[in-house]
């Protein structure tokens, strides 16, 4: 029997709330399938720097190197927000990506029927979303050199971040976002600002060589100003969508619990047991709970330790 070593990194606020259920949704999973989740602790971010001093200790990047998977929750909060930059909380998020060389982020963005009237935008708009966002992880204006910031002897001050990426950089996510397109709809909006950036013109021309490779796959090329209001007025539009750091980054939100499916489709290639955790959720809400952020008259509220215990319910019903 394979043992999954999985490294839950819970982290700060929301993050230590959430990677409880998770784990306890994964846990059904090997208990019905007889796989054998192996998981371990280790602190990040804000926790990290209240025991250790630092965002990210080498306890728990080693203890990640080593692991199969690793659940994160979140980092950062108003407590360290005095912090210098280097030595906020997100410097261990950043710090995780690029030790782990983690360049490739799936964020999915699906609008579930009942919850069509928690969105900020019209149900016949909004009906029917189900993106895939691919942003590049470690590159960009994130970790682009030169960077920093300067004082000037008469006050003033000037700080530098450096948009830069590399034809290899560009080439190895683009085909993770084409591979991912091959698994959905085949198409694929590669997002850019090439009418203005050189950076982006490169982006633009590495994408459309590697596209080559996929024939299948219909191709489009998007100005991210464009993409920013389509994905408002006519998101349906989208099926999968790569696009580079910071722009994925501003984009593109996801979701927690899901974040469990995520892990056994993606990294560990349990797909069947991933849809059960999707089916799950869908079945919850149909059931009416609802957490405080997307609850709404007629709804039963319910916390957070509750909807994972109700999910997770579910969840071994489907093995049975």
């Amino acid at each position: 029997m394979t043992t999954h070593k999985i490294a839950l990194l819970g982290g700060d606020g929301i993050g230590q709330e959430v990677t409880p259920e998770a784990r306890k949704v994964l846990e059904v999973v090997g208990r019905a399938t007889g796989a054998s989740f192996e998981f371990e602790a280790a602190l990040i971010g804000g926790a990290a720097i209240d025991a250790t001093g630092e965002p990210l200790p080498a306890s728990t990047l080693r203890l990640c190197e080593q692991s199969d998977a690793i659940l994160f929750g979140a980092v950062g909060g108003p407590k360290w927000d005095a912090l210098p930059q280097e030595q906020k909380p997100e410097r261990g998020l950043l710090g995780l990506r690029k030790e782990l060389d983690l360049f490739a982020n799936l964020r999915p963005a699906k609008c579930f029927p009942m919850l069509l009237d928690a969105s900020p935008l019209k149900r016949e708009v909004v009906e029917g979303t189900d993106i895939m966002v691919i942003r590049e992880l470690t590159g960009g204006l994130y970790f682009g050199e030169p960077r920093g910031r300067e004082e000037f002897a008469d006050g003033g001050a000037r700080a530098v971040n450096t948009m830069a990426y590399t034809s290899r950089e560009v080439e190895r996510v683009a085909r993770a976002a084409f591979d991912v397109a091959m698994k959905r709809k085949k198409r694929l909006a590669s997002v850019d600002k090439a009418n203005v950036l050189v950076v982006s013109q490169l982006w633009r021309e590495v994408v459309t060589r590697v596209g080559k490779d996929y024939p299948q796959v219909a191709l489009e090329h998007v100005l991210v100003d464009n993409c920013a209001m389509a994905l408002v007025h006519k998101p349906t539009h989208f099926d999968t969508i790569v696009t580079e750091n910071t722009f994925g980054d501003i984009l593109s939100d996801e979701a927690a619990i899901l974040s469990a499916a995520m892990l056994l489709r993606y990294s560990l290639s349990l797909g069947a047991d991933a849809d059960r955790i999707d089916s799950a959720v869908i079945r919850v809400l149909e059931q009416g709970h609802r957490t405080r952020d997307v609850h709404a008259a007629g709804a039963t509220l319910v916390g957070t330790k509750e909807m994972g215990d109700l999910i997770s319910a579910e969840v071994e019903k489907s093995y049975s």
